[in-house]
């Protein structure tokens, strides 16, 4: 969500004044390749002590008194920040040993004082060391066991996967019963995956070697970076320390145009997990990825995997950038996979990813009816708030809301019905976009409302009393949709004007981030820097809506819930760690439209008629199924025979839903595509492809609704929008025959 605050507040254990400057970026968009950073061996730049020491006292200050909460570093806190940062280098707590950690606890004391007063960074050293030390005697005993052990998988042994929360080891022989078992789960995936014995022994050896490399050359910089992003996270989970490379990543965001996969990563317990996908870049072109995977190998064209488990986030978007046309291929672990299950390969070419390709599209649907007239809708797929996005024609620069007000013009001129905003896999962007593109669907009136930390409530505000688009609307959401995203939402169910249909709840992303360069601070301070010491992402505000709920955490509920595997996900605000609390505000007064309520029930019932009698929704509901298991489940079979059961029932149930999704056929529908680059064209385009019209049986719906007259879809068509629209189609019926007072 870009913001810029009116003031940061005063620093005044540095004597600094902070103005406000851009908003949310990446944790890491993967763009062109960054300069490698300096590693151990190679010989380095030396940081001196004064310029990590004050970039680190800056950090926490600009912290304790600039994020949100207004936390101080106390000894509380400090205990935190170490459990991080031992986390953010152990989180599946199976390298460290107990008499380590009680070992470590000498620092809990001091480490508040020490960080906030002179910057002291040496815990970060002493810690690393000793994880080297035990990463190099995992790597011993690993290459023991590959030569000496027998790997059969005949019993009942389970592999646990979830550690987060439990204790580490409690000697060298307790972690080496540990790491035999992580061994013997990762052979048996190998061998899943179709290696012979000895290519297994081969790539284990390279993935534990590689791993420790890796981690030796950890240059002074990064090892600052996993510090200090420990101490950012226990504020809250999208306060972040962007080194040097990170702030080249924000740079490249806001150019014009990135070269890549096209997506963004984060790490989790020691996992890259893909936060979000770039609409029009090669990671969401191949329809093989999405939110949540876990990438645990890049190979780059024809070579070896190199395994990325554990290294840092730098490190991993350095092998995964590069030149425009370039070959590679992600190994990835499906999210809401177990961590035991079989990865899968996608190839990827990276390209260049121009951000226009985020701009809005749209389409026209002829709905069959049973009057034998089809019912025209428009839908419109909004990927992102997005704003100057460049030079489009002569010195335009288009914006979300003024790209949306061209299509809703097109839309309009051919009569649509009703309309749907599908906002799925929109993950924010803009706030001023998100207010202003609100405005097109309602009277003037308020928004969004921002609380500061002093604890003032600013309410930004439609002025337009005009509305581009007062009919019948539909917003279809899901967890992925967050921050600006349900900004709108937010709004336009309170006003009662939109049906919210989708998964439960949005992601639940509430706050304002604001990215605070640290180099014009420490000039200002006369702080010493001998390289660019980076910027701090920090949280400094929180959105509600007009009612005045926050959207943190509880996120905007669906009218209408649809099943789908990404509500049963771990991706959401609730599912990270340290977030800020839900709570509310005064209601800012609004207008009631009254479009929606009286519709709703006999709307949700035909809907749940349709999902209930089609095939498709019946193996979805499977799939789900097989979702909520693994997230529950807290280990994997160790049974060769057991596994093969379990992957050959996952490939019947993918097999099973293509099929179910062939017979999703339209019967007689027409579809146009409506771009921005034909909607000043008088007319309609060439009609889409048609597909068969071959319709199953239809049931009888509840109340009179529409259900019988289902539209079904095309096999590489979208089952949930596909219901979406009939939703849609159901509201205008009934609006039609019912008008609202």
């Amino acid at each position: 969500m870009n913001h810029r605050p009116r003031l940061v507040p005063l620093l005044t254990a540095l004597g600094l004044t902070l103005a406000g400057c851009t908003g949310v970026v990446p944790r890491h968009s993967l763009g062109s390749s960054p300069t490698p950073a300096p590693v151990v061996g190679q010989a380095p730049r030396v940081t001196p002590p004064s310029t990590e020491a004050n970039i680190t006292r800056l950090t926490t200050s600009i912290l304790e008194r600039s994020q949100f909460a207004h936390h101080p570093l106390d000894a509380d806190l400090a205990g935190k920040f170490l459990d991080s940062y031992l986390d953010a280098l152990d989180g599946t707590h199976s390298v460290f040993l107990q008499s380590d950690l009680r070992e470590f606890d000498r620092y809990r004391a001091t480490l508040a004082q020490a960080t906030r007063a002179t910057g002291d960074t040496s815990p970060a050293r002493a810690i690393l060391t000793r994880y080297l030390e035990r990463l190099e005697q995992q790597a011993n005993f690993v290459n023991r066991a590959l030569e000496n052990a027998k790997f059969e998988f005949t019993g009942h042994e389970r592999y646990s996967l979830d550690r987060e929360h439990t204790e580490r080891p409690a000697d060298l022989g307790s972690a080496e019963t540990l790491w035999m078992q992580e061994l013997r789960a990762e052979y048996l995936q190998e061998k899943l995956a179709g290696a012979v014995p000895e290519k297994v022994v081969g790539t284990l050896r390279r993935r534990y070697a590689q791993q420790l490399a890796t981690l030796r050359g950890l240059g002074n910089e990064e090892v600052l970076d996993l510090y200090l992003n420990a101490l950012a996270h226990v504020y809250d989970p999208h306060s972040d320390y962007l080194g040097h490379e990170q702030m080249e990543s924000l740079s490249i965001a806001m150019n014009l145009a990135l070269f890549g996969i096209g997506a963004t990563l984060e790490t989790s317990d020691g996992f890259c997990e893909i936060r979000a996908l770039l609409p029009g870049g090669p990671a969401a072109r191949s329809n093989q990825l999405k939110p949540g995977d876990r990438i645990i190998a890049v190979a780059q064209a024809d070579k070896p995997a190199v395994e990325i488990k554990n290294m840092p986030l730098s490190r991993t978007v350095e092998l995964i950038r590069g030149p425009k046309g370039t070959a590679l291929t992600l190994t990835i672990l499906a999210e809401g996979a177990p961590e035991g299950s079989l990865p899968k390969l996608v190839p990827l070419v990276r390209d260049e990813i121009k951000l226009e390709d985020e701009q809005v599209s749209a389409k026209i649907v002829d709905l069959p009816r049973p009057d034998g007239k089809p019912l025209r809708v428009g839908v419109l797929n909004l990927p992102s708030f997005y704003a100057e996005m460049g030079d489009h024609v002569g010195s335009e620069h288009r914006s979300a809301t003024t790209d949306v007000a061209h299509l809703l013009a097109k839309l309009s001129a051919e009569k649509i019905q009703g309309l749907l905003i599908d906002i799925r896999q929109n993950g924010g962007g803009s706030l001023n976009e998100a207010i202003s593109l609100t405005g097109l669907f309602i009277g003037q009136g308020p928004v969004v409302q921002t609380l500061s930390p002093s604890g003032a409530v600013k309410v930004d505000a439609d002025r337009d009393p005009a509305e581009q688009y007062a009919g019948p609307l539909v917003v279809l959401t899901s967890r992925l949709s967050a921050s600006a995203s349900e900004i709108l939402t937010g709004a336009l169910q309170d006003y009662g004007r939109a049906i919210v249909v989708g998964d439960s709840a949005t992601f639940g992303k509430g706050t304002v981030q604001s990215v605070l360069p640290l180099a014009r601070v420490m000039d200002d301070a006369g702080l010493k820097y001998d390289y660019d010491p980076g910027a701090l992402k920090v949280t400094i505000q929180k959105f509600y809506r007009p009612n005045g709920a926050s959207t943190q955490l509880r996120g905007v509920a669906s009218d209408i819930v649809l099943p789908s595997t990404s509500d049963f996900s771990d991706v959401s605000e609730s599912a990270l760690k340290n977030p800020l609390p839900w709570d509310s505000v005064m209601p800012a007064p609004h207008e009631r439209y009254g479009m929606v309520e009286r519709y709703l029930e006999r709307l949700r019932e035909s809907s749940s008629v349709r999902v209930a009698h089609e095939r498709a929704f019946s193996v979805l509901a499977e799939e789900i199924a097989q979702v909520q298991k693994n997230l529950t489940q807290k280990s994997v079979s160790l049974n060769e025979e057991e596994r093969r059961h379990e992957i050959a029932s996952s490939d019947a149930r993918h097999a099973e839903r293509e099929q179910a999704s062939k017979n999703l056929t339209t019967r007689g529908s027409a579809t146009y595509e409506i771009t921005l680059g034909n909607a000043g064209v008088a007319g309609l385009p060439a009609q889409a492809a048609p597909s068969t019209p071959t319709p199953p049986a239809a049931p009888k719906s509840a109340r009179g609704g529409s259900g019988k007259h289902r539209l079904t879809r095309a096999p590489d068509d979208d089952i949930i929008l596909n219901e979406a629209e009939q939703i849609l189609a159901d509201y205008v019926a009934l609006r039609a025959r019912e008008p609202a007072h």
